[in-house]
Parts: structure tokens; C-alpha cells; sequence
């Protein structure tokens, strides 16, 4: 176990639960079995236990010393250029996207764009990026409008379901 793994792992633990405790302290919403405090609880302590994981190295196995393999034929290479590096900046990018476009288009086709974007960037193919970017903003949608009852913008597409 090394300790960068260590000390991230137990980084996460420490912010899982302040957001696990801050969600226990808010006050539920009197007749309503889902309030604002499940979420933060929820989550927090999602992040705790994947925090503890990676800490305590659960699942993962890795030597000292990595070992170089040569590519075998037809074996592809790994992502490289200058363009590869920018990848990082996609996560912000996307968000941006979203805050600026998501009253406009509205959850579904922003949602859908980001997703099939996302995907596309860690390498799917199109035959599996685009009918996740069909089906997971429809979930998400049936989940937190349906279910939580969180509104979300319609936008162009106004779900009547």
C-alpha cells in the first residue's frame, strides 16, 4: 500500500462523514418521507466507505515496481498526444456546459449531450455511447422528478410523464 493511496483514502473518509453528519443535522421536512437531509447523508457516507476502501487498498492489488510489457501485435497503444492531456479539462467544461444550457435545452438534452460526450471521451464506441446517452437522462429524470420530486428544467423538451 503506498501512501499517497493512504492518505487520499482517509482525506475521503473525513469529508464523507462532514457530509454525512451536516446532512444528519438538517431537519427533515415534516411529512415528507424524503427530505434535504437524506442526500447529503446519503452520499457522505458513500463516500466514507469508498474512502475507507481505497485507504485499507480493497480490491486493488499493485506491486512496487510496475512491469514494462511490449504491445503484442494488433494490441492497441495507449492515449497519447498533445490532445490527451486535455482531457482533464472535460469534467469542466461539461459543468459549465450544463449550468449555461440546461434552462435552455432543458435536463434531457443537456444531460444526454454531456453524458454521449463523456463516454465518447474514455474511449466507448458509439453503438454504447449513444444509447446511454439516450437511457441515463431518462432514469436520472424518472428518479429525482418522479420519485424525489426535484424539479428539473424542461427546456425544448417538455417530459409529460
Amino acid at each position: 500500500m503506498r501512501l499517497p493511496d493512504q492518505v487520499t483514502g482517509l482525506f475521503l473518509v473525513g469529508l464523507g462523514a462532514a457530509a454525512a453528519y451536516g446532512g444528519w443535522l438538517l431537519p427533515p421536512v415534516p411529512g415528507q418521507p424524503v427530505g434535504p437531509n437524506i442526500f447529503p447523508l446519503v452520499i457522505g457516507s458513500g463516500l466514507a466507505l469508498c474512502g475507507l476502501a481505497i485507504a485499507l487498498g480493497i480490491g486493488r492489488t499493485f506491486e512496487e515496481e510496475e512491469e514494462i510489457v511490449p504491445l503484442e501485435a494488433g494490441q492497441a497503444r495507449p492515449p497519447t498526444g498533445k490532445l490527451y492531456g486535455l482531457r482533464a479539462l472535460l469534467p469542466p467544461a461539461l459543468l459549465l456546459f450544463y449550468v449555461a444550457a440546461a434552462d435552455r435545452l432543458g435536463f434531457i438534452i443537456t444531460a444526454a449531450l454531456i453524458v454521449f460526450v463523456t463516454s465518447s471521451a474514455l474511449g466507448a464506441r458509439w453503438k454504447l455511447s449513444l444509447p446511454l446517452a439516450v437511457m441515463a437522462p431518462i432514469v436520472i429524470h424518472l428518479i429525482f422528478s418522479k420519485l424525489l420530486r426535484v424539479p428539473l428544467p424542461a427546456g425544448l423538451l417538455p417530459m409529460p410523464w
